[in-house]
């Protein structure tokens, strides 16, 4: 096993057992969580009230080290509560830049659809660039940086739909649904006597990594090996999103670019330094189901984007 798999790999424990002593039932989503900032991307969650997304991230960004920003996104939100602006000082007679919550390693942008386009478009920069622009100068962010953003279905009152430019820079759409019963109960059994007002940190979770850690990782899972038949297997993948039917708008190239980037990720934290078609599998809905769009009279009568890159997931002969 190669060295920087076996720290990807290594990473991955430790995170997901310090997410376990206070997330209950989420495992599949702090592992796909996992890829994404291993492979440098964003992640959109989606779900209902009280899923525990935002508990979620917060437990993360504490396990993970570095600086922790956060946004509740609301109607009123304007781009420079998000960016910053600069501040006037009298006693210096200039202006100075203020940064806002922005400049952090792990970002929370809480229920992001409760904010107009206006705003949301303020991230753009930010998740493209790895910086912002304010009055014509341009400030870094911190690296790594790392958007996790949560909304509620788009069909719920108060709510607005992310451009499609915005939801293209998120790596991941990870779905947070109702837990399963056992899981539900064993949730109850470990939260009733919480603090309800408690972080992460005070529930016991601690930092296990740096930043610097991180960037590391990430150098690695760029060199880990892609098998020479598997660009063209995503290539199928790609080209059955774009026949006419079911599915109107398919992924685009980038889209598969981004797909192969979180399957090295993900093999990584398996501990290996060559990507198989199950990485690819593995992250193929997660990376496409916000890519893609559903005919009008398919979504009516009740289908999915995963209903259908499931199909073409199960259809399109895998490489042996």
């Amino acid at each position: 096993m190669d060295s920087n798999a076996s720290s990807a790999a290594d990473l991955a424990q430790r995170v997901e057992a310090e997410a376990r002593r206070v997330v209950v039932g989420l495992e599949r989503e702090v592992e796909i969580c996992l890829v994404a900032l291993l492979a440098g991307g964003h992640v959109l969650l989606e779900g209902p009230p009280g899923v525990a997304k935002t508990l979620l991230v917060r437990t993360l960004a504490t396990a993970l080290g570095g600086r922790f920003g956060r946004i509740q996104f609301t109607p009123d939100l304007m781009p420079a509560d998000v960016t910053g602006t600069s501040i006037f000082h009298p006693g210096e007679g200039a202006f100075r830049f203020q940064p806002g919550p922005v400049f952090a390693h792990v970002l929370l942008c809480d229920e992001i659809n409760r904010a107009p386009a206006k705003t949301q478009s303020a991230l753009l920069e930010a998740m493209q660039e790895a910086a912002v622009t304010s009055d014509g100068h341009r400030h870094a962010l911190p690296r790594p940086f790392t958007v996790f953003a949560t909304q509620n279905p788009i069909e719920h009152e108060g709510t607005y739909p992310l451009p499609e430019a915005q939801l293209d820079r998120f790596l991941f759409k990870v779905v947070v649904g109702y837990p399963e019963p056992d899981v539900e109960a064993r949730l109850l059994t470990t939260s009733h006597a919480r603090d309800e007002l408690a972080t992460p940190a005070e529930l016991g979770v601690t930092a296990v990594s740096t930043p610097e850690d991180l960037l590391r990782l990430r150098a690695a899972v760029r060199e880990v090996t892609v098998r020479e038949d598997l660009p063209a297997y995503v290539v199928r993948l790609l080209a059955a999103t774009r026949k006419p039917g079911v599915i109107v708008l398919g992924a685009s190239p980038r889209a598969g670019v981004m797909l192969l980037r979180a399957a090295k990720a993900r093999a990584a934290i398996q501990g290996r330094d060559f990507v198989l078609p199950d990485d690819v599998k593995s992250v193929f809905l997660p990376a496409l189901r916000h890519r893609v769009m559903l005919d009008p009279a398919e979504e009516i009568e009740g289908t999915t984007s995963d209903d259908a890159l499931q199909r073409i997931l199960d259809a399109v002969e895998v490489p042996r």
